[in-house]
């Protein structure tokens, strides 16, 4: 009898340890990009963060020769020889903004992945970000971006895949100085206030950069504000659709607390589900 209560303990854990990971269940048009030097035993290691198999995503690879064509500004040391960073990325209905999610990833945050979606043209989507160790999630962008092609059937414009990444990047570096939170409003707020105004003269641009960073109490140097301006004109210059990159920096800031909330409150669910286990199994063997 204890035998057959203890198969049946063993099936259900089973069972929530394989299925609780998937609440958000994975559909045909989802797509996982791997990197393309991650081992056999590191590509399940990602998928399963990921709550996915291989038969329920489109699975496609991204190389280091793919990152290297993006981020055009960035430095071999800063781009590295392999290729680990994964994406997972799930199209949401029109009208929902981005949801993003990391794992393992130290210098770039979920709002800097999602400010530099926006500029490429990535919308209403749920992005997963993950790597097999930490790394600093510079490089990542370039999977995401393929996937959402991958996952839309359009491809989306090469100069605002590039700016988005050249956003990333420039966003990481004055982080160092400003931490990530304040860098990331900045160019946010930045970004939003010129292109909704339609500024397209460099000098009207740099007051605007003056005036949010001294509404934010930051203190820029003369380098970092050019470098802002430099890319803000590229952001200005894009062929590509204005409002829908407003609508989703409008959804940014609370799509990210709907993501930390449901991460939370599914922590809470697993414990409780594990506390009455270990409860019913104290409650039979004593």
């Amino acid at each position: 009898m204890k035998a057959k209560k203890l198969l049946s303990i063993l099936l259900i854990i089973t069972l929530l340890i394989t299925v609780f990971p998937q609440l958000a269940l994975a559909g045909k048009g989802d797509v996982v990009s791997l990197g393309a030097d991650l081992t056999q035993e590191q590509r399940q290691e990602i998928l399963k963060e990921f709550g996915v198999t291989e038969d329920e995503v489109n699975i496609i690879e991204v190389s280091i020769q793919d990152v290297k064509e993006h981020l055009v500004d960035a430095t071999s040391k800063e781009i590295g020889t392999k290729a680990y960073s994964s994406a997972y990325v799930k199209l949401m209905p029109n009208g929902k903004g981005l949801f993003v999610d990391i794992h393992n990833v130290s210098l770039v945050t979920e709002e800097m992945y999602a400010n530099a979606m926006a500029t490429a043209g990535v919308k209403d989507a749920e992005v997963k970000v993950a790597a097999p160790f930490k790394v600093t999630g510079t490089t990542a962008l370039t999977g995401i971006m393929m996937a959402f092609e991958e996952a839309t059937g359009k491809k989306l414009n090469e100069e605002a895949k590039k700016t988005a990444n050249q956003e990333l990047k420039v966003t990481q570096d004055i982080s160092e100085d400003l931490g990530k939170d304040k860098a990331t409003e900045l160019i946010r707020k930045v970004k939003t206030e010129i292109l909704s105004q339609k500024i397209k003269n460099p000098e009207d641009m740099r007051k605007v950069i003056n005036d949010i960073a001294n509404e934010l109490g930051i203190e820029l140097s003369e380098e970092q504000i050019d470098r802002i301006l430099k890319l803000m004109e590229k952001i200005s210059k894009l062929d590509i659709n204005v409002d829908s990159i407003l609508n989703q920096l409008d959804k940014i800031g609370k799509n990210l607390e709907i993501v930390k909330d449901t991460i939370e409150e599914n922590k809470g669910v697993l414990q409780k589900i594990i506390d009455a286990i270990l409860s019913w199994l104290r409650n039979i063997f004593g």
